[in-house]
């Protein structure tokens, strides 16, 4: 059958450290591409609720379905009204959820894992009720989170949160993220697509950023990655070949409490900032 597009987006950022400029020419780039579906791992927001009109504005110009799964930003943001923005937009939210997309007679399985970072990430409910018999494609900010989704059955996942370091010069990346982050994955692909039971996870680059917009290298650029799947390995000429994993480092119990708890401290100062609401009797 004929292979399904998928135009992969990430990390929008929008706001005031991304121009919208940046934000409308992904939309165009991704629209001229033609995809059937078009996924966005995570982080759509910036540091605030300022610019969720914006949002839903880029989200309704992608011409294709849009799904998406949320980041630890989002969280961060507020993400009840994040979610709200992209549904005005017209995407879907998978949190922790699988849902099938039919095109051109094609039926494509997705799984959708909400944030990991802030510790909202939910395999066993997200691979509730998968059909084995459908080809399934994986969605998650965090991509150490494919590792389990492999041996869940979903052969290749699609994520965000890197950025790919902004700066890839003399491999600052690798350091700053793997050895420093303890991120396995940084940028690009790995694992393999040839043993599904071994599974592949692509980490894209993004388009915003969250504290400064500075882009150095090439692998550091802005990016729109599109997937055609159902094409034969080796069938054309691919930008980035498979890569081992680095070592990486699991959180610790300590450090997931105190990411946990930010979420609730950055709620509870958005609830002090809120005008009281009048009320009369």
């Amino acid at each position: 059958m004929e292979p399904l597009r998928v135009a992969h987006l990430t990390d929008l950022h929008v706001g005031r450290v991304t121009p919208m400029r940046v934000q409308y020419a992904a939309v165009e780039l991704t629209n001229q591409a033609k995809p059937d579906l078009v996924v966005i791992t995570g982080d759509f927001v910036c540091h605030s609720q300022l610019y969720l009109d914006d949002l839903s504005q880029v989200i309704r110009g992608i011409s294709a379905p849009v799904f998406a799964v949320l980041g630890n930003h989002d969280h961060w943001s507020g993400a009840p009204e994040v979610r709200k923005a992209l549904l005005r937009g017209g995407a879907e939210v998978l949190d922790n959820c699988n849902t099938v997309f039919s095109a051109r007679g094609q039926e494509l399985q997705l799984v959708g894992l909400d944030d990991a970072y802030t510790g909202y990430a939910d395999r066993e409910k997200a691979i509730r009720g998968l059909n084995p018999k459908l080809p399934t494609l994986g969605l998650s900010h965090i991509a150490e989170e494919a590792d389990g989704l492999w041996a869940a059955g979903v052969p290749l996942v699609l994520s965000g949160h890197t950025h790919a370091g902004q700066v890839t010069l003399a491999k600052l990346n690798e350091l700053a993220l793997g050895r420093i982050g303890g991120h396995r994955y940084v940028h690009g692909l790995y694992g393999t697509r040839r043993d599904p039971s071994k599974g592949a996870v692509y980490v894209g680059a993004g388009i915003g950023a969250s504290v400064m917009p500075v882009r150095l290298g090439e692998r550091g650029q802005r990016e729109l990655t599109l997937f055609e799947l159902g094409q034969p390995i080796g069938s054309f000429d691919e930008h980035h070949a498979e890569q081992a994993p680095l070592p990486g480092r699991k959180p610790t119990p300590e450090e997931q409490e105190r990411r946990r708890h930010k979420v609730l401290l950055k709620a509870l100062r958005r609830q002090r900032r809120e005008p009281p609401t009048s009320s009369s009797s």
